[in-house]
Order: C-alpha cells, then sequence, then structure tokens
C-alpha cells in the first residue's frame, strides 16, 4: 500500500481484480472509487503532484 508525500493523498490501494482504488485522505477518512482502470492507478503512482492528478483523473468520476 503506497504512501504520498502529498497534502492531499495519505496512501492508496489498488485491487486489481475488481479496479476498487481507495484512497485515504490526511484528515483521517478513506473513500472508495469502483471500476477504476489500472492506467489510472498506475497514473497516481506516478503522478508528480498526487493531488491534481486524482482531482484530474480519479475524483467525481468512479463511484461506488
Amino acid at each position: 500500500m503506497p504512501y504520498f508525500n502529498s497534502s492531499a493523498i495519505k496512501r492508496a490501494e489498488y485491487d486489481d481484480a475488481t479496479g476498487r482504488l481507495t484512497i485515504w485522505f490526511p484528515q483521517g477518512h478513506s473513500y472508495d472509487y469502483c471500476g477504476v482502470p489500472p492506467e489510472i492507478w498506475q497514473g497516481l503512482l506516478s503522478a508528480g503532484s498526487p493531488g491534481r492528478y486524482f482531482n484530474a483523473f480519479i475524483a467525481d468520476r468512479y463511484h461506488c
């Protein structure tokens, strides 16, 4: 489970079998995103700014 050096995202976990992405935020809560393609997960892992990537490609797109 990767931890991020980000003010927007604390850590994240991805399930390859289901495409479920769980993101933990610095405030302590987590949120699940469903049907996330593996390339979006890889993009988050390699993003220079995980928070910006999350806002551009994940937030409000993959509701469970």
